[in-house]
């Protein structure tokens, strides 16, 4: 995507931004849509998600100045609604009445959503072992749902073909410059969140790596136009041990990822071929960042840290997040009186299964036996 930044500093502000939307679309000049009027974005009000102080979290983690950019509570609860409401939007401008998508589960929820509130044809493509909960909530709102016998890479190559036959709007293959720029928004929003300043450093998630690569894209577009100061930032990346072939490459100094077969819990990060896993690499190592993975346990463990914390519950991707910022902080590879952000992006109803057995206390109605079985004391008189 190729922007005349001279223009777009010329005519944007901070007051104009201001002005805008309580959506993501308020940063619409700095997005590759069109931008005359009369503009109707295929939108469900996705973005400017809270930025919250995490001290509990952070004291846990042995951090001063912790963050979470919490986009669980977008419209279907992850940061997907951001690239296919930009997505989307391209497409229907560009003439597309059918679209589509393959997905780990999150994508479909968004898609076949917007779709509905568009009136657009939908097909979203999914492996067959995806988490019950996301089925549904993809499937509730009327889509062509098709569940495909492998994983999520299966899932794409077929994808490719069906949009080589079909013509159709794919959000991820033949709209992915457009869906891309999405990710964007979420460093547009920690930026004027934070008072128009840059954080110091971010850790963010990663499946096919375009988040983190796309979160860093945002502050350098920030600069370029004159909206916030050149403090340097550094950015940080997550996989979970099972699905991480861009940590890996980055661990044994190399540029590229070689594809892996997903084995994990985090299936919405369960992508083996990484698209954007070079460029990832590039990104931690030019802002002095760089990147981990953490196994299952280590994710349901972080999941649930997180919830006891701070209140949030995220789905295992948030766990990877934690995860690793934890195992970051620990190995003293992230500097832990800096100004952190981390990116929580999907909510944990949807992977309800990940955290299972949670402890109750069954009682008859009788004070009596709540005191026994709670081992609490009677209360003074």
């Amino acid at each position: 995507m190729v922007f005349d930044y001279d223009a777009i500093a010329a005519n944007v502000t901070r007051e104009s931004i201001a002005a805008g939307p309580s959506t993501l679309w308020r940063y619409r000049d700095l997005l590759p849509v069109p931008t005359d009027e009369p503009f109707t974005p295929v939108h469900l009000g996705g973005g400017l998600t809270p930025l919250t102080p995490a001290p509990r979290l952070g004291e846990a983690l042995g951090l001063d100045d912790l963050w979470l950019k919490n986009d669980t509570v977008n419209p279907t609860w992850s940061f997907k609604d951001r690239v296919v409401t930009v997505a989307l939007t391209a497409g229907r401008v560009l003439g597309f009445d059918t679209v589509a998508c393959a997905s780990t589960g999150n994508l479909a929820n968004s898609v076949a959503a917007h779709a509905a509130s568009a009136g657009l044809n939908a097909y979203v493509f999914i492996p067959h072992d995806l988490e019950q909960t996301k089925i549904l909530a993809s499937a509730v709102y009327g889509p062509n749902l098709v569940a495909v016998k492998g994983n999520y890479d299966d899932v794409n190559r077929l994808c490719s073909e069906v949009a080589d036959e079909y013509g159709w709007g794919f959000v991820n293959i033949n709209l992915r410059p457009f869906y891309a720029e999405g990710s964007k928004t979420i460093g547009f929003e920690i930026a004027e969140q934070s008072g128009w300043t840059l954080p110091d450093q971010v850790i963010a998630p990663m499946a096919s790596g375009s988040m983190m690569v796309k979160i860093d894209k945002a502050f350098t577009e920030l600069v370029k136009v004159g909206l916030v100061d050149d403090t340097g930032w550094k950015m940080y990346g997550a996989q979970a041990l099972g699905c991480s072939p861009i940590a890996t490459a980055y661990a044994a100094g190399e540029d590229e990822p070689t594809p892996v077969r997903p084995d994990t819990i985090a299936k919405s990060l369960a992508i083996g071929n990484a698209a954007d896993g070079g460029p990832a690499i590039a990104v931690a190592r030019r802002t002095g960042g760089g990147m981990d993975s953490v196994t299952d346990d280590e994710i349901v463990d972080a999941m649930r840290l997180l919830a006891r914390t701070e209140g949030i519950f995220a789905e295992t991707a948030g766990g990877v997040t934690v995860g690793v910022l934890r195992k970051l902080a620990a190995a003293g590879q992230i500097d832990r009186s800096a100004r952190t952000v981390a990116v929580i992006s999907g909510n944990g109803l949807k992977t309800i299964d990940a955290v299972p057995g949670a402890p109750t206390f069954t009682v008859a109605p009788s004070i009596d036996e709540f005191e026994e079985v709670a081992g609490l004391a009677p209360a003074a008189a």
